[in-house]
């Protein structure tokens, strides 16, 4: 607690006979020494806890609050992490209209508040602050616990519905569909969905191991376990997760791919399923988060640099043409492609999309999705689509020859056209086309722009901190910089400079992982006339970089550590994204 207001609280109750003045003056000259104010007032001075947080909400001008006597909705306490609550001593207790109440123990308690307005700006909200005792607050703490409670009963109720599994099988005359429609089950996916879209996960991972089912979620691009459930348990919760995605429970031969649609928190949220078959009939689920709330990002949102941002506005208004994204799953890619569209979509165009799965829905934009399993391939698809009269078409991926010789001959009678493909960098879009069939001298003519782009984790804004860089590792990464074109340095940085690099500390907020969040990272190949000449000649890779050299093309590894530079990431980061 700060200096100033243990004075006060001091003189505030001496002033009112609480305690002797003697003693006072005696803790205030060996202060230092053990024991803080409260304990003081508590112990030598025989002041009521709840008489001591009346007392710091009058020197505060705010109100106190009696928190063991507050009946907590789980959704308003959850709106301050528990770990941050721990940290700062700060609980949300209650929520009115757009204002959250929150209880503090130290009202003077300046970082808390910076945390706690943070967390309440993000939900649009404004905070009204009480004083709280610590009992009090210990009180209000346990009410988090009951969430692990919950999912503790669950596993409990559970496990006694569905022990006959451990003997191998079920009750006689009890159905799959029976179990899976019981409570307990239900409630362990609610759980388990609720918390990874609290936990702000990208994707969960359900999957069997030998002697448990084994829960993960994916946060900014690394997997974590969040939960073990007993094995007997694997198959209804799988099960479970069927019949919510409309997907057929008694095929476990064939993988399937569905659809979950849930409200949390007044959000509508899609979740992506995935299930696969493994070994002796067990399944794997992949449930992908799509917050539908949000809406289609922005270029520079995303993490575009502004140059790149240009390059890409440019290419996409030519009339036709073809603009492929590249890189790994998971790397964003259809992200950027919906942003893209976004950026074209118009009352005057019409604009079609091949996808598998639709993961957004963009107003006036024409979405079809595909099923392999009746022949509505991509290849298909796109014969199809060229009879609907389309400005722009996107094939979600070129996966297979025939669908790249149509989209090639698609781009060639007057449409853009927009895709993904799975290669390391932009210069190796090409030679994968190629190998797929494309004839030279039809790509180089139709050809447009070539993107790869990953997502590198962005450093804890609440515990960024200059970061120490080893020696060799900052000479090779200062002659990596003389190497970027000055337009794309950011201006902090000075050419011939010692560069500055970042890191986050770990904090309540990222999870002590020193990360929150992610940021697009990427290269962009132009096709210019010398590279359309390059391409038709069949691409040497030389003269094809030379060409990339000669159009100042940087490459991932540079604009990597260009966000390095701004301190949106770390070196680590830059070394990582690499290597991939």
């Amino acid at each position: 607690m700060k200096t100033v207001l243990q004075n006060e609280l001091l003189a505030f109750f001496a002033k009112e006979g609480k305690i002797d003045e003697g003693k006072a003056k005696e803790y205030e000259e060996g202060k230092s020494a053990k024991k803080t104010v409260d304990d003081f007032l508590l112990k030598e001075g025989g002041i009521s806890e709840e008489a001591l947080a009346q007392a710091k909400a009058r020197l505060a001008g705010i109100s106190s609050i009696d928190l063991t006597l507050q009946e907590i909705d789980p959704k308003v306490l959850n709106l301050i992490p528990q770990n941050v609550a721990l940290n700062y001593q700060a609980i949300a207790f209650g929520k009115d209209r757009s204002t959250l109440k929150v209880a503090l123990i130290d009202p003077r308690n300046y970082q808390a508040m910076q945390a706690v307005e943070f967390l309440a700006g993000e939900e649009g909200l404004s905070v009204k602050y009480f004083v709280s005792s610590a009992t009090g607050f210990r009180s209000a703490y346990q009410k988090y616990e009951l969430l692990r409670r919950e999912v503790a009963e669950v596993l409990e109720a559970a496990k006694e519905k569905l022990a006959p599994e451990e003997k191998g099988e079920m009750e006689e005359g009890v159905s799959l569909e029976e179990v899976i429609k019981g409570a307990p089950v239900s409630r362990i996916v609610a759980v388990i969905m609720r918390h990874a879209f609290e936990g702000k996960a990208s994707d969960i991972h359900i999957e069997p191991a030998i002697n448990e089912s084994r829960v993960r979620y994916r946060v900014d691009g690394v997997l974590r376990t969040a939960l073990t459930l007993p094995a007997t348990l694997h198959s209804a919760v799988v099960a479970r997760i069927k019949v919510l995605a409309n997907l057929r429970i008694d095929e476990t031969r064939i993988p399937q791919d569905g659809r979950i649609s849930e409200t949390f928190g007044g959000k509508d949220i899609d979740f992506r399923i995935s299930v696969l078959p493994l070994r002796e009939g067990q399944e794997k689920v992949v449930m992908r988060i799509l917050d539908a709330s949000l809406g289609v990002p922005t270029l520079e949102q995303l993490g575009f640099h502004p140059e790149h941002v240009s390059v890409i506005g440019k290419n996409i208004k030519r009339p036709h043409g073809l603009i492929l994204i590249s890189g790994p799953t998971g790397s964003g890619k259809s992200t950027t492609l919906y942003t893209v569209l976004n950026m074209i979509n118009a009352d005057g165009v019409n604009i079609s999309t091949l996808e598998d799965p639709v993961e957004y829905f963009i107003k006036g934009v024409n979405q079809s999705q595909i099923h392999q399993e009746v022949g509505f391939t991509f290849a298909a698809g796109l014969r199809a689509l060229l009879r609907q009269d389309p400005n722009i078409i996107m094939v979600g991926e070129i996966r297979d020859s025939e669908t790249a010789t149509l989209a090639i001959h698609a781009a060639l009678t007057g449409h853009l056209i927009l895709s993904t493909v799975h290669t390391n960098d932009a210069l190796g879009v090409v030679p994968r086309l190629l190998d797929m069939g494309v004839e030279p001298f039809l790509l180089a003519a139709t050809l447009n722009v070539a993107i790869a782009q990953r997502l590198a984790r962005k450093i804890c804004s609440d515990c960024k901190a200059p970061a120490e860089i080893p020696e060799k590792v900052l000479a090779e990464a200062k002659k990596e910089i003389e190497m970027i074109p000055v337009r794309y340095l950011p201006e902090i940085h000075q050419a011939g400079s010692v560069p500055i690099f970042y890191k986050g500390k770990g904090c309540p907020r990222c999870g002590g992982s020193g990360y929150r969040g992610r940021v697009a990272v990427a290269e962009i190949l132009q096709v210019t006339r010398e590279l359309s000449r390059v391409i038709a000649a069949g691409f040497e890779l030389a003269q094809a970089r030379k060409e990339a050299e000669a159009q100042e093309m940087i490459t991932l590894r540079q604009d990597t550590l260009i966000k390095a530079l701004q301190g949106f990431t770390t070196v680590e980061e830059v070394l990582r994204v690499s290597e991939e």
